[in-house]
């Protein structure tokens, strides 16, 4: 919206969600009336409704390693609004490869993280972060939650750090990351160097083309390690849940989670608290394991499984595959 606002001539938007009530905390740009809408057409009238005269270009599809170079090169400055690794590796190494500077901002709970990131002139993202985090270990915006305001501070840093590479005025964050805790008010400063051994940036890049993003951050179906009959769809999991009454739905989402939505009947225990608490759970009952989109629950279920439990399967998808599939009334969130 500020991009808008100050006449940058072009904008491209990619998307490929629809407007969902619990977007609206943060996700400013949309409104009541949208939900439900795509979100790359709420967006585009938003912003048309702003500064009439600013091109909007939207593409309504996933962001892939296969798109990703032909959607990215006709812009000149690149803005990183993800919420998901797979996604930030991907742009980072496009923009390398395309030489366009990535302005990146991230944000979890109550802190955040901007820089910009341009291999012509300083490091990459990969320079920074050059292996992905487990993906059982930095939950997603959804499960851990975040403060509404901090994607609008992080968001309007962004923005600026836009302009100026536009305009070529003051000092990039090329070089720099900012750190900020909307905790304490506090912002601190990192300087970052060139890694001559990264992969996509250095001396001797051995990364000259996109790659399965998903696989190298070791999430989506091809690289999960679960072996077959580990999971169970939600409709056959209805379809058990109807002729198994003593099967036991454990929900290993945070509390706060569950007082959002939780299956009727399921059993909460966190993931962080089940180590300790599997006396709780009969030996020889019948196990699924279900989180939000279905992470948590397939690690949950190596618990369950390595302490002698027989029968323990995870529900594929989590609450939010139930809720699409089987239950409507259960917010998604």
């Amino acid at each position: 919206m500020y991009l808008a606002a100050a006449g940058v001539g072009t904008l491209g938007l990619v998307d490929f969600d629809v407007v969902d009530r619990s977007n609206l905390q943060r996700q400013i740009i949309h409104g009541t009336s949208a939900i439900g809408q795509p979100k790359i057409d709420s967006a585009r009238e938003r912003l048309r409704d702003i500064n009439p005269h600013v091109q909007i270009e939207t593409f309504g599809h996933k962001l892939t390693s296969d798109n990703a170079l032909e959607i990215l090169r006709h812009f000149d400055v690149v803005v990183d609004g993800s919420d998901n690794f797979p996604t930030r590796y991907l742009v980072n190494d496009a923009c390398v490869l395309l030489g366009k500077p990535n302005v990146y901002g991230s944000v979890f709970r109550f802190d955040g993280q901007v820089s910009v990131f341009y291999a012509k002139a300083g490091p990459c993202y990969r320079c920074l972060y050059a292996e992905p985090p487990p993906p059982d270990l930095v939950p997603s915006c959804a499960e851990g939650g975040v403060l509404g305001v901090l994607p609008g501070i992080i968001g309007s840093l962004q923005a600026l750090e836009a302009i100026k590479l536009i305009v070529g005025f003051g000092e990039s964050l090329i070089g720099r990351l900012v750190l900020f805790d909307g905790r304490r008010m506090q912002f601190r400063e990192l300087v970052l160097q060139k890694d001559p051994d990264c992969p996509v940036c250095g001396t001797h890049p051995t990364v000259t083309k996109l790659i399965d993003y998903e696989a190298f951050c070791g999430v989506g179906p091809g690289s999960r390690k679960a072996g077959a009959g580990a999971e169970i769809t939600a409709r056959d999991l209805q379809r058990e849940r109807a002729r198994k009454p003593n099967l036991l739905l454990l929900d290993v989402r945070e509390a706060r989670e569950a007082e959002i939505a939780r299956i009727e009947g399921a059993r909460l225990i966190p993931l962080h608290e089940l180590p300790g608490r599997l006396t709780e759970l009969p030996g020889h009952a019948e196990i699924v394991t279900h989180c939000h989109h279905g992470q948590r629950s397939l690690k949950a279920r190596e618990i369950l499984v390595g302490a002698g439990f027989s029968s323990v399967r995870s529900l594929a998808g989590g609450i939010d595959a139930w809720s699409r599939e089987i239950d409507p009334s259960i917010p998604r969130y």
